[in-house]
């Protein structure tokens, strides 16, 4: 899939936006500006009656399967402040060492993870943390970070610090980083890190509520056919 690219480059300051705090010139528009917000607190609200069960059973399977079922991890949110992402946990509690043993050893892992920083076979995702990632229910304690106002329902992809340095573009840091997005329902497991500039800067330009309500219909399609991970 061809995407149009945004140009936004100039409307950063030098500083650049691997560097800490990012000064972003504010965007106009009603729904980016007020409604958008509202509707992630009133959709927040409305699921939490079957969010809350599900995520206290899936936190069970979690604990039984060895580990703690919540970790916090660092992502960057608008305007590149750092915050706490909260998930289910879907890998082993030594898994930043395990990865990087891993890939010292294959090559071949090393080439994959530099292009997508993923891996399809990642030897630090338990049993439950599979079936988690393949239907993306890890992903549900993210909406405490909706509430709070640190993510939103449709957004780019939540970014690690780490990974500042090779994304190139700037649109990300004048969003708030989503639970859902263009990225997420895409061929996400094949495509190369570089390519999430281009969705979020499409993203960035055409943001509207009916493209929201697109994307979210479009999630569900992902999860029932569990093409997460």
């Amino acid at each position: 899939m061809t995407l149009p690219v945004d140009d936004l480059s100039k409307e950063l300051p030098v500083s650049g936006p691997r560097l800490g705090i990012v000064e972003t010139i504010p965007r106009h528009g009603l729904y980016r500006q007020v409604f958008k917000r509202l509707f992630d607190i009133a959709a927040v609200s409305l699921s939490s009656v079957v969010v809350l069960p599900l995520v206290a059973l899936m936190a069970l399977l979690v604990s039984l399967d060895g580990s703690n079922p919540f970790y916090l991890n660092d992502r960057v949110g608008r305007g590149g402040r750092v915050f706490r992402m909260l998930k289910l946990r879907t890998m082993v509690p030594n898994a930043d060492a395990l990865l990087e043993s891993y890939l010292n050893s294959n090559p071949e892992a090393r080439l994959e993870w530099n292009s997508t920083q993923k891996l399809k076979s990642d030897p630090r995702i338990t049993r439950v943390g599979w079936i988690l990632r393949k239907t993306s229910l890890d992903e549900l304690p993210q909406l405490w970070n909706v509430l709070t106002g640190e993510m939103s329902i449709v957004g780019p992809r939540p970014m690690m610090p780490s990974q500042r340095a090779i994304y190139s573009g700037t649109a990300y840091y004048y969003l708030r980083p989503g639970l859902t997005g263009p990225w997420q329902i895409s061929d996400r497991n094949e495509g190369e890190f570089s390519r999430r500039v281009e969705f979020d800067r499409v993203y960035d330009r055409e943001l509207s509520f009916s493209n929201d309500l697109r994307i979210i219909v479009a999630t569900v399609g992902v999860v029932i056919r569990g093409t997460g991970y």
